[in-house]
């Protein structure tokens, strides 16, 4: 099991990443930390998260989790901001805070956790496989993926926009796309909407969206797509290079994905959810990892139970 920073710690590990890349003068590629120059003491701090005990909840995933010693959650490891693993391992972002906090009210502390990086296009099937218990990674709730796992939240409201270079004057949104090169991850939401007729754009899929970043950076597509929140997070990574263009086009609620029969369990994650947004850890998470990139807080959506 690979055990991970206290949030303390967490927080000081972000703040050395935005400053050391920022004085790094930047690079073309997209495989950098955050880019954000800021010292430690001035960044907001993250919430710590009290670790429940006698957790007892008739879960077949909580219950195998317990049993193992550890949470498995699969995250995201390349977006800035919200999913991001350092050169040591260290994972930071909203994402990984809400993941945290969830975790502790199951009983479970943030060493006990096991991160495991998940690709956008095979989410169904490591939830279904059991290869982790939950996936917390900028992961939009739709009835399609409801056939196939269940998911407690929304935790966020996103929405796809589009990501293009800082000089790039002929872009303005999802319908001045017309001819121009679009890249997304297999899988996405974004790139399913981006295909749509109406849009008239060619599209180039990729694994991961840093992959996307590094073609749109040296000219090979003309735009990424993706939620705003994941955009924005890019852009602030390079800053003076790309920028986000600011009309989101569609709405993606993230949720945390588990096994599609586990109700015990996903009741369990809504309480959780709305326990955190209630006693404020919620903003303060957000306000020390999204917030950062740009994003300006609103809250998080109502929690479906559905």
């Amino acid at each position: 099991m690979k055990a991970y920073k206290s949030a303390a710690a967490a927080i000081t590990v972000l703040a050395v990443a935005l400053t050391a890349t920022a004085c790094g003068g930047g690079s073309d590629s997209a495989g950098d930390g955050p880019t954000l120059q800021a010292k430690a003491e001035d960044l907001p701090k993250l919430p710590t998260y009290k670790v429940a005990t006698g957790v007892d909840i008739d879960s077949p995933t909580l219950e195998r989790a317990q049993k193992a010693g550890k949470l498995v959650i699969g995250a995201k490891n390349d977006q800035p901001f919200l999913g991001f693993e350092d050169e040591k391992g260290n994972r930071s972002g909203f994402d990984i805070e809400i993941a945290k906090m969830i975790a502790a009210d199951l009983g479970f502390s943030a060493d006990m956790i096991e991160f495991k990086t998940v690709d956008t296009g095979v989410r169904e099937a490591a939830i279904s496989n059991g290869e982790v218990d939950l996936y917390v990674g900028t992961y939009t709730m739709n009835e399609e993926r409801k056939k196939k796992v269940a998911f407690a939240g929304p935790y966020y409201m996103a929405g796809a926009d589009l990501l293009i270079r800082e000089n790039d004057r002929t872009i303005a949104g999802p319908f001045s796309l017309e001819g121009k090169t679009v890249c997304s991850a297999k899988g996405s939401t974004s790139l399913r909407e981006i295909k749509k007729p109406e849009y008239n754009t060619r599209t180039v899929e990729t694994p991961k969206y840093t992959e996307c970043v590094k073609q749109l950076l040296e000219g090979k597509v003309d735009a990424v797509t993706t939620d705003d929140a994941i955009l924005k997070g890019y852009a602030a990574q390079h800053a003076g290079k790309l920028k986000v263009v600011g009309q989101p086009f569609t709405e993606e609620p993230y949720g945390i994905g588990m096994a599609k029969d586990d109700e015990a369990l996903r009741d369990a994650v809504s309480d959780a959810l709305q326990a955190h947004d209630e006693n404020g850890d919620y903003k303060l998470a957000y306000d020390a990892t999204l917030g950062l990139s740009g994003s300006h807080y609103v809250g998080p959506p109502m929690v479906r139970r559905d």
